[in-house]
C-alpha cells in the first residue's frame, strides 16, 4: 500500500536528516515509528504526506508516486489546539475535509455527526473546540481525519500532550476505529509502551542521520486491554527489545576536548 524506496532528506546545505530509508507498509497495517529525538520521524511523515519533497528516493502510494499531497490522506497532528478552527463548531470542523468530495452541506453534516458518534462526541457537535478539554479536542481532530474515510492515516505524536488516562482512552479508541475502518496507519510516538500496545509492527529509527535500526512485528492478541495486555510476557519482552533498540540508536555525542 505504502512503499518508501531509498529515501534520504536534508534541509538546505545541512547534513542528512534521513538516510536510505526503505519501508513497505501493507494495506491495513498499523505501523508505529519510534526513535530518539532528532532521528527524523516527523520529517519522514512530512515526506510521506507530500508536504516535503525528499532529497533522494521515492515514495509510492497504491503504486502511484507521491508528488504532492495524496488524495484519501488523513493527518492527525500533536498540537490539536492549533489544528482545529476555533471559529467553527465541532461538527463544522469535522465536515470541512468533505467539501473536496463534492458532498452537499446536509450530506457533510450527516457524515460528520456519524463520525462524532464513533468517537463519543455526538453531544458536542454544536460546541466550539475552545469549549472542550484537550482529550475531547484530539477526538475531534481524529474524527476530522477519519470522516473522509482515508486510505492512509498519518499521526504525529497525537497523544503526547495528554494526561496518562486520556492517552490510554484514545489509544483504545484508535484501535477500535482502525479495526472498524481498516485504514493503513503510520503513527509517530516517543512512548515505547504506546508504540507496542497499538501496533501491528514497530519500526525503530536511529539518529545521526535517521535510518531504520529495527523492524519488529507485534505478535500480541488483536483485542487489547490496557492492564492485561501490558502485563503479558510477550508485551514486556517486546517493549524491552524496542527500548534497547532506541537507546542503541541514539546519536553518541562527540568527546569533549580536553
Amino acid at each position: 500500500m505504502l512503499r518508501i524506496d531509498h529515501l534520504s532528506h536534508r534541509y538546505g546545505d545541512g547534513p542528512d536528516v534521513l538516510q536510505d530509508i526503505e519501508l513497505t507498509v501493507p494495506d491495513g497495517q498499523l505501523l508505529t515509528l519510534v526513535g530518539p529525538s532528532g532521528c527524523g520521524k516527523s520529517t519522514l511523515l512530512r515526506c510521506v504526506s507530500g508536504l516535503v519533497r525528499p532529497s533522494a528516493g521515492r515514495i509510492t502510494l497504491d503504486g502511484e508516486v507521491v508528488d504532492g499531497v495524496p488524495d484519501r490522506l488523513g493527518v492527525v497532528f500533536q498540537d490539536y489546539s492549533r489544528s482545529l478552527f476555533p471559529w467553527l463548531s465541532v461538527r463544522e470542523n469535522v465536515a470541512l475535509p468533505l467539501r473536496r468530495r463534492g458532498l452537499s452541506r446536509a450530506e457533510r453534516h450527516t457524515a460528520a455527526v456519524a463520525m462524532l458518534e464513533q468517537v463519543g462526541l455526538a453531544d458536542a457537535a454544536r460546541r466550539h473546540p475552545w469549549q472542550l478539554s484537550g482529550g475531547m479536542q484530539q477526538r475531534v481532530a481524529l474524527a476530522r481525519a477519519l470522516a473522509a474515510r482515508p486510505a492512509l492515516l498519518l499521526m504525529d505524536e497525537p497523544f503526547g500532550a495528554l494526561d496518562a488516562q486520556t492517552r490510554e482512552d484514545l489509544e483504545d479508541l484508535l484501535l477500535r476505529l482502525h479495526r472498524a475502518q481498516g485504514m493503513t496507519t503510520v503513527l509517530v510516538t516517543h512512548d515505547i509502551d504506546e508504540s507496542v500496545y497499538v501496533a501491528d509492527r514497530v519500526v525503530v529509527l536511529a539518529s545521526g542521520p535517521g535510518r531504520v535500526r529495527a523492524d519488529l512485528p507485534v505478535a500480541l492478541p488483536a483485542d487489547r486491554d490496557q492492564i492485561a495486555t501490558r502485563g503479558l510476557p510477550e508485551f514486556i519482552a517486546l517493549r524491552t527489545e524496542v527500548g534497547r533498540a532506541v537507546r542503541q540508536g541514539a546519536a553518541v555525542p562527540p568527546p569533549r576536548p580536553r
